[in-house]
């Protein structure tokens, strides 16, 4: 889903992802890097170290990739490559690691919409669940269910109400079939027991730009891309996607609090070795990547841009996580009977 990663808030809460960007390019310019370390590599006997992203340079997923990769490099002692191969909804970047060489050089690193492919399009080139040997869900982001300052509803109660009483008339934007926001909807839907009026768009910045122009009232937004907006006044926060509030927007409620028990929708980014990894190098990459997570510079630049590092800092979860989100989009996609045509 593309469209879900500075030491204080005060100082972070104002940028955003795309406002990263020229960090992201600067970081990109230094790569590969290499570590300063001396320690023995043991990974790919010791060649350079390839990440391949499933979107493009400056997406959030991207971000992500040039956040870790020095870190990463610094604990291997070895190279970390940041390789953009974006097409397909990650199924480029997804087909090119499930082929490669299961030694550890050549990585996955995508986004939640990993999770949502298999139930999304009726046949993958990789098989999502035997492919891949998942390391590591790096970082989670909440969205924000955002509305025109001007919109009658002032909480997530109104929105409801006003969808029962107007079923099917109620708009809300996404950035197109499938994706993040799109998906957020059709669940608020279901839990909600309420019908809107999904308007695709190509792309998040459209549809945001819509959203704060009053032509669809409501969007399910990335907390990072949309927090100047809300601050600014052009838009309007009535509820974040995550179980517990944002850093970022400790003032607004979760959907939990808002009256929809058990709702949860996070944008993430995992990072995944082919199939066959021996043992060894699962090790090796694990730690480097727990050691990555855990410099406090890598995680003030995550929760800059209003997400957080993965909760299990030892990432045995990892693989249970990601399986358990396809299981609750292949049911939401299942359900609301969501199509990519």
């Amino acid at each position: 889903m593309n469209t879900r990663n500075p030491t204080t808030l005060a100082a972070g809460a104002s940028l955003s992802r795309r406002g990263l960007l020229v960090q992201a390019a600067a970081a990109a310019l230094a790569a590969p890097w290499v570590a300063n370390s001396h320690a023995a590599a043991n990974v790919a006997g010791g060649r350079p170290i390839t990440l391949v992203v499933s979107y493009p340079a400056g997406g959030g997923a991207d971000l992500i990739a040039r956040i870790i990769a020095p870190r990463m490099a610094d604990a291997l002692g070895q190279s970390v490559v940041v390789d953009n191969k974006p097409g397909a909804s990650g199924q480029l970047a997804a087909s090119q690691v499930a082929r490669a060489t299961a030694d550890g050089a050549t990585l996955l690193l995508d986004a939640s919409s990993f999770a949502v492919n298999p139930s999304l399009f009726p046949k993958l080139p990789y098989d999502s669940a035997k492919a891949f040997t998942p390391l590591a869900v790096l970082a989670t982001f909440p969205n924000v269910l955002v509305c025109t300052p001007s919109f009658s509803a002032r909480s997530v109660k109104d929105v409801i109400q006003l969808a029962r009483a107007r079923p099917g008339e109620v708009t809300y934007a996404s950035s197109g079939n499938g994706s993040a926001q799109h998906l957020a909807g059709a669940m608020f839907e279901g839990r909600a027991g309420v019908q809107l009026l999904h308007i695709p768009y190509r792309g998040g910045g459209p549809a945001l730009n819509d959203v704060m122009g009053g032509q669809v009232p409501l969007f399910f937004a990335n907390v990072a891309s949309s927090l100047g907006h809300i601050q600014a006044g052009k838009l309007r926060p009535l509820a974040v996607t995550s179980a517990v509030r944002a850093r970022s927007l400790p003032d607004v409620p979760t959907m939990v609090e808002a009256g929809l028990p058990g709702f949860e929708v996070l944008e993430w980014n995992p990072l995944l070795a082919p199939a066959g990894l021996p043992a060894d190098a699962k090790a090796t990459l694990v730690a480097a990547i727990r050691k990555a997570l855990a410099d406090p510079e890598v995680l003030g630049r995550v929760r800059q841009l209003g997400g957080d590092v993965f909760a299990d800092t030892s990432q045995q979860s990892a693989g249970k996580f990601i399986a358990a989100q396809q299981e609750q989009w292949a049911r939401v996609v299942r359900e609301r009977k969501i199509s990519v045509g």
